[in-house]
């Protein structure tokens, strides 16, 4: 009986989420909102059910950004924590820099594409912020820090493959900025979530 009642409990999560999503995913290809959707409804099958409540507590404008950012990538682990994913960015951000400054723009371009495209780590991003910020309020803020980071690795990827390294690396403040703030607003003690069952 417990766990027919956190199945339905994950279930009826994952729907509210999905649904408040779907909505406001107007011009996203059919086939591409159902992916993101069973992706969601995976990423929520692995949380806890604290984690849960405070996910389907969430107002449909924050629904909506998660799956904005969610749509911007394509690469998803089923094993790497959000710890190891960034170790991956940081590598991919060093690449960029040394395709930059050694007028590589075939290296800053892919570099920069891996960094905005990172992978998402086991079961999504919210398991790693700790409940304290699954809010609206809180939450709210990786709009800029997406827009900063992955919006302006894009950005210079655009430039480096212009041939443009001297506009590539004008972008590079922004990108590292992005980094800074988020850590700063997130980062706790880095490794594994404990809201992963």
């Amino acid at each position: 009986m417990k766990n027919i009642k956190h199945i339905l409990a994950t279930t009826f999560v994952a729907l509210s989420l999905t649904a408040a999503c779907t909505a406001s995913a107007e011009g996203m290809p059919p086939e591409k909102m159902k992916q993101l959707q069973g992706i969601m409804q995976q990423q929520i099958g692995m949380m806890k059910p604290e984690l849960q409540k405070k996910v389907k507590a969430l107002s449909p404008a924050t629904k909506k950004l998660l799956m904005k950012i969610l749509s911007q990538h394509n690469r998803y682990s089923d094993r790497a924590t959000l710890r190891q994913v960034m170790h991956e960015v940081q590598s991919d951000y060093q690449s960029m820099l040394t395709g930059i400054m050694i007028d590589h723009p075939e290296q800053a371009a892919d570099s920069a594409m891996r960094l905005a495209n990172h992978r998402i780590p086991v079961a999504g991003l919210l398991p790693y912020m700790g409940l304290e910020n699954i809010n609206d309020g809180q939450l709210a803020v990786l709009d800029g820090f997406n827009s900063a980071v992955e919006g302006s690795a894009k950005k210079l990827a655009a430039a480096a493959r212009a041939g443009d390294t001297t506009k590539a690396a004008s972008y590079v403040g922004d990108i590292t900025s992005g980094c800074v703030a988020c850590h700063a607003f997130f980062r706790g003690q880095p490794g594994k979530s404990s809201l992963i069952k």
